[in-house]
């Protein structure tokens, strides 16, 4: 297991380098998305008025102030990302994402998308919007305001983590290898507690 500290953009030759398991920090970009910026990129066909490609995308619906012409943090925390599965595909192929972040981890068309494409799923640690939140330095830019708070976010971060490599580029998905190690073990746990 190795640490990374990465500047976004991130190259795939970086996202190669990360192994499942890995630890990861960032200075940079971080876009913030959720269920309805992705439903209406990808359902409603309305593109990204900024380039994501090489960029970290968070799930998340920050809590954000408006005070005159900018966004002030609040909080920002991360959702789980499973239900959002079905965009990420996508977003990783079409839109050049190199890392989804978010709780919960994604399923085999994703992970396909990213051995594919140079992705990773990088997972956060639940319970942690307030260490996220001063890892945030400033929210640049609100696109689509009329979706808040689940509009998309540009944020500068600094050394924002840590994030573990859950899902890398390789076909590894640590989600996956815990059921199936705990699945082997569940036959010795019944024994052991005499449930038949």
């Amino acid at each position: 297991m190795a640490t990374h500290h990465l500047t976004t953009p991130f190259t795939d030759e970086a996202i190669r380098k990360l192994q499942a398991g890995d630890i990861v920090y960032f200075d940079g970009t971080l876009f913030g998305i959720r269920d309805l910026t992705q439903i209406y990129m990808f359902d409603q066909n309305h593109e990204p008025p900024v380039s994501l490609a090489g960029m970290p995308c968070i799930h998340t619906a920050p809590s954000l102030k408006k005070v005159g012409d900018k966004w002030e943090k609040i909080c920002v925390g991360t959702t789980t990302s499973t239900r959002m599965d079905r965009f990420s595909p996508d977003l990783i192929g079409q839109y050049g994402v190199k890392a989804i972040i978010g709780k919960g981890g994604l399923y085999e068309g994703s992970l396909k998308a990213m051995q594919e494409h140079a992705a990773v799923y990088l997972a956060i640690v639940g319970g942690s919007a307030a260490l996220e939140t001063q890892q945030v330095e400033e929210v640049e830019e609100v696109y689509w305001e009329h979706l808040h708070p689940e509009a998309l976010y540009k944020f500068r971060v600094k050394d924002f983590g840590p994030l573990t490599v859950a899902m890398d580029s390789h076909g590894r998905n640590l989600f996956e290898e815990v059921k199936e190690k705990t699945r082997r073990k569940l036959p010795e746990i019944y024994k052991r507690l005499q449930i038949t």
